[in-house]
């Protein structure tokens, strides 16, 4: 488990190494939001990519989401129906990524925030995390004396 930022926390290597699910959340996260996705929305994402902006905040941005009758909407300049129509459909997902990610990160999710550009069918999934409970000042042990040394005495 890693509750912070590692330096080479990113999903770029998607696809590359399916034994890199196990050992990157990142990723483990953007394959499970993918697959969200596409249960919900009948296609999955053909990008994914999931990284930390600070501490306590998680980004999951996704590409070439929108079905083929959502890019017919966009076509058309419907763009704030579409908008809306997902995101009522968003409702169904929200709940599924918040327990993806607070069982990988294994932290508390405080919002998930979503976003939607129709015109570049690109989508963003914002999740602030709670912060780490700061461990306070940590005390050093005592080392345990020797017995005083005192002549004549054994």
């Amino acid at each position: 488990m890693r509750l912070l930022p590692g330096p080479g926390d990113d999903a770029s290597d998607a696809g590359t190494d399916p034994r890199a699910a196990a050992s990157s959340p990142l990723l483990e996260i953007s394959n499970a939001t993918v697959r969200l996705y596409k249960a919900a929305f009948g296609r999955g994402p053909t990008h994914a990519r999931a990284r930390f902006a600070g501490t306590d905040t998680l980004v999951v941005l996704l590409q070439d989401t929108m079905t083929v009758t959502e890019r017919r909407l966009a076509a058309l300049g419907e763009h704030e129906r579409l908008r809306a129509h997902r995101l009522l459909l968003h409702k169904v997902v929200e709940d599924e990524i918040r327990t993806v990610v607070e069982e990988v990160l294994e932290r508390p999710t405080l919002s998930v925030i979503s976003g939607l550009d129709t015109e570049r069918d690109v989508a963003a999934e914002v999740l602030v995390l709670a912060p780490v409970p700061d461990p306070g000042p940590t005390v050093p042990e005592v080392p345990e004396l020797a017995p005083a040394f005192r002549p004549g005495r054994s």
